[in-house]
């Protein structure tokens, strides 16, 4: 079959797939998930492993170069490392990356740098083991920590720790989020917090990438850093003179990277999602349970693909929001 890379309504070449393992996860992050938790999905609504890489390994065929993987939680559900050796072995894929919040990183690191995966991008919202807490519901800072030394300890390279800024919660560890990157090879990223699954999203505790840039200058006169490929996420990315690490800003309601959005997501439960904030998806789970040709799904990923909206319309700092869960979309 011949490959294609497939550009959108827009000539935006989509060369980027996200996907949700699982909406299963081990955290109750104040911006994602309620404390109480939220009803999971029963094991036969998610996808298995093999519907996954028969997905992905299509989805090369019309342009797919990049996986992030991610959930939920993806290290937590059962048999991940061996479903991942699987991935690595497709044909056309040329990156394969992992989002974690990295409570299970230190017991997995070994093996998932044996599936020939370096990049990890690690959840990591406070560098104080209270406020951690209070963030994310559970007492792991310490866990996490250790994960993230254990990666660099390993070689993953680069370890990239995403910061979700929430003003009067954490942006009063930005400038040492920022000295981090002084001592630590670390690619730190601000992300604005978005309105996504009833999140209690609320406009005076959001804090813009720009706030976030002058405060870094606390630390240290910031240099732009030109995007390395095609498969570059949208971060701005910055680099403190003489730091070891560097910093991204990732803007999605300030500063609005639709016009070069490469991105196709696939949930947990099967369905293409060409826009986060798009409502409009496209369920592959009945053609891949119904026994349906390899055309017929390839079709689907191309009308998803042709369909992605030119913008997702955040206005006002976010009145509309996306009403799925983020752990179900994937992060």
């Amino acid at each position: 079959m011949n490959r294609i890379m497939m550009v959108d309504s827009n000539n935006r070449k989509i060369n980027y797939l996200r996907l949700s393992i699982t909406d299963r996860c081990n955290l109750r992050c104040m911006y994602c998930m309620p404390e109480d938790g939220i009803e999971f999905l029963p094991h036969d609504k998610i996808l298995s492993y093999e519907e996954i890489l028969r997905i992905v390994q299509l989805a090369t065929y019309r342009g797919i170069r990049k996986v992030r993987l991610t959930g939920g939680e993806p290290l937590v559900r059962k048999g991940f490392t061996d479903f991942l050796k699987s991935m690595s072995e497709i044909e056309g894929l040329e990156e394969i990356s992992i989002t974690t919040n990295g409570v299970l990183l230190k017991q997995y690191a070994a093996e998932i740098k044996a599936c020939g995966v370096t990049r990890l991008n690690i959840s990591l919202d406070s560098l104080k083991p209270e406020k951690f807490k209070m963030i994310t519901g559970r007492d792991y800072f310490h866990q996490v920590w250790e994960g993230i030394q254990e990666a660099e300890r390993l070689g993953f390279a680069p370890i990239k720790l995403n910061v979700v800024a929430i003003k009067g919660i954490n942006d009063d560890e930005i400038e040492a989020f920022g000295r981090l990157t002084l001592e630590k090879p670390y690619h730190i990223r601000f992300i604005e917090q978005m309105p996504i699954g009833g999140n209690n999203w609320n406009s005076d505790k959001f804090i813009s990438i720009l706030e976030i840039y002058e405060r870094l200058q606390n630390v240290g006169p910031l240099v732009s850093i030109e995007r390395r490929n095609s498969l570059d996420g949208p971060a701005q990315r910055y680099k403190i003179e003489n730091a070891k690490g560097e910093i991204g800003l990732i803007g999605a309601l300030s500063n609005h990277f639709c016009d070069v959005c490469n991105r196709l997501r696939l949930t947990a439960d099967g369905h293409l999602r060409s826009c986060l904030f798009s409502e409009t998806e496209l369920d592959a789970m009945p053609l891949l349970r119904e026994g349906k040709n390899d055309e017929e799904i390839i079709a689907l990923i191309e009308k998803a693909i042709h369909e992605k909206p030119e913008r997702h319309n955040l206005q006002n700092q976010g009145q509309r929001s996306c009403t799925r869960q983020m752990s179900s979309i994937g992060g």
